[in-house]
């Protein structure tokens, strides 16, 4: 099975891909819908729902025509099944089957964290197994083992919010709009990392999950005691930027040293990041240099690859696909789907 159709409507993105094997990804797009959500300040499921449903059948037909060539080609269908808002998955789910089942060509389901972790094969230099990848997004902080394909084991997770939606609600507090990611990095950039000492949850106990609630609470009460002593953060550029680096420093570091103490635990050579936060440049240099000083490779997707796209699930589906896996027409979306 040759070329496949890749179908991601997990969130609030909505993107469709063609892989096809010996040349790789052909083309991918992504509808994004920062615009309707910005507003708000964060992901209306409703909105997404909706949108996904006016934008699904044309980002389909333009990402075929970019690769050339018309349904009749497509060999198989792979779609985001979990996690993510179940009306959005929906979307996705119901337009994959209606496809297969009318050109008669195989589906199948794939998990976005999987998703994710695959989409650093798709680069020239790529990991072999086994390696340790941390998936760091909006909704997710997961960190696996994996030890081949389609081996996947757990070593922690978030026990609250996910690091990207902790960016989200820091860039709110902070008065700096959405999405929290983007900003707060380039806010950052002109702030003192040392400014504000805010904790680091769970790096202590030796245990791989992640809290960044407790963050989160720290940077609030700290605007708050600011602006009962006089010292409006939201009112001093300075002073913003200085807790947007405080804060985006703390979380990197809990990122990037409970990923490398799971895969120096795990003897693992090689580390993966993914995500949407690893986008993050600080986030990138932190784990490369101490990859490099605990002599592990790392492995970073490019930025088009570490946000939601249809391209990692195009290429995880292929893999699927090829080992003989199929979806039956009963399957159904998981908003909480576990990947093992």
């Amino acid at each position: 099975m040759k070329k496949i159709l890749g179908i991601e409507t997990s969130c609030d993105e909505t993107a469709a891909a063609v892989y096809e094997e010996g040349k790789g990804l052909i083309s991918s797009l992504v509808s994004s819908q920062v615009e309707i959500h910005s507003q708000f300040g964060g992901v209306v499921p409703e909105l997404a729902s909706r949108r996904h449903m006016e934008m699904i059948h044309p980002i389909i037909e333009e990402a075929l025509s970019r690769a050339g060539m018309d349904l009749s080609a497509i060999e198989g269908v792979a779609v985001t099944v979990g996690p993510g808002l179940i009306g959005s998955l929906l979307v996705g789910l119901s337009v994959a089957k209606s496809l297969a089942y009318v050109q008669k060509i195989p589906f199948v389901g794939v998990n976005h964290l999987e998703g994710h972790i695959l989409a650093a094969l798709l680069e020239d230099s790529s990991p072999t197994y086994p390696f340790t990848a941390l998936v760091a997004s909006g909704g997710h902080t997961h960190l696996f083992h994996v030890q081949a394909e389609g081996e996947y084991r757990l070593l922690g997770r978030t026990r609250d919010d996910a690091v990207g939606e902790a960016f989200d609600k820091v860039a709110r507090l902070l008065g700096l709009g959405y999405p929290g990611g983007p900003v707060i990095e380039t806010v950052a950039r002109s702030g003192n990392p040392q400014y504000v000492r805010f904790p680091r949850g769970m790096t202590g106990n030796g245990s791989f999950d992640f809290s960044f609630s407790g963050l989160k609470t720290a940077v609030h009460y700290h605007i708050e005691k600011g602006k009962a002593e006089g010292a409006n953060p939201l009112q001093d550029k300075q002073m913003q930027a200085d807790i947007a680096a405080s804060f985006q420093q703390a979380a990197i570091e809990m990122c990037a040293r409970t990923a490398l103490r799971a895969a120096k635990a795990m003897k693992s050579p090689r580390l993966v990041l993914a995500g949407g936060v690893a986008c993050n440049n600080a986030l990138r240099s932190l784990m490369f240099g101490l990859a490099q000083e605990e002599g592990m490779e790392l492995y970073v997707p490019r930025p088009a690859l570490c946000t939601d796209n249809a391209g990692m699930i195009a290429y995880a589906g292929w893999r699927r696909l090829n080992r003989g896996e199929r979806s039956s027409f009963s399957l159904n979306a998981s908003a909480r789907l576990p990947l093992t």
